[in-house]
Formats: C-alpha cells, sequence, structure tokens
C-alpha cells in the first residue's frame, strides 16, 4: 500500500525527486522545435537546482563524477523552455533550445543511429 508521502509525491505541487541510490535521477532531453530526443543524462540535487535556478541544463556525469553544464566547453548550451516530472518523480523530461549541436560527436542528438536487424544505419 502506498503512504502518504508516495501519494503527495504522484499527486502533489511539491518538486520531491525520488533519486536512485547514486542521488540520481534519468532525465530525457527533446528539441522544442524538432521534437526529436536530443539526449539521455542523470541529474543530483544540485544539477537539478542549478538548471531550475538558470535555465541551462546541468548534469552529473556518472563517467566523470563530476557536476557538468552541457555545452560548457562547446558553447553548445541547451536552454530550458520546459521541464516535467514524471508521477512517481523519478524521471525528467526537458524541452530544450539548443544553442549548437547536442552530441559530443558533432551531431545534432545523440540519437543519430537507427538499429536494424544487421547492426545499425546512419540516420
Amino acid at each position: 500500500m502506498r503512504n502518504r508521502m508516495d501519494k503527495e509525491r504522484e499527486t502533489g505541487l511539491m518538486l520531491d525527486p525520488k533519486y536512485d541510490a547514486s542521488g540520481l535521477v534519468t532525465v530525457a532531453v527533446t528539441d522544442s522545435h524538432s521534437k526529436d530526443v536530443l539526449m539521455i543524462g542523470h541529474m543530483n540535487a544540485e544539477a537539478l537546482r542549478k538548471t531550475v535556478t538558470s535555465d541551462i541544463v546541468h548534469f552529473f556525469s556518472r563517467s566523470r563524477q563530476k557536476l557538468w553544464m552541457k555545452g560548457e566547453t562547446s558553447g553548445n548550451l541547451l536552454h530550458v523552455v520546459d521541464m516535467r516530472v514524471d508521477c512517481d518523480q523519478d524521471a525528467l523530461w526537458i524541452v530544450a533550445k539548443p544553442a549548437g549541436p547536442t552530441c559530443h560527436t558533432g551531431a545534432s542528438s545523440c540519437f543519430y543511429r537507427r538499429v536494424k536487424k544487421d547492426g545499425l544505419e546512419h540516420i
């Protein structure tokens, strides 16, 4: 049976993310214009706070174990247009306006290959 805290998290109006054991929530980012999925990342509490207060997307890098602002070295920032949380607050969806390519490879999206029966195909 769900407890009162779960019910409030699911139906209330207070942001109360349910972080995983590593202190992270998964974030999907889509392009406000094309509607394409740009990338998937993770946020800790600090990255979420910085994103909400600055309207620039911040993540927590699991590989580098540190906070980073998307585009901090390339200048290809992700400007928040809309941010939503799912029903149990363990995932976020950010609609963003990218200031350039999102992927570190230079592609506009990190999802630039299609999975086929015989391998991958560039889109």
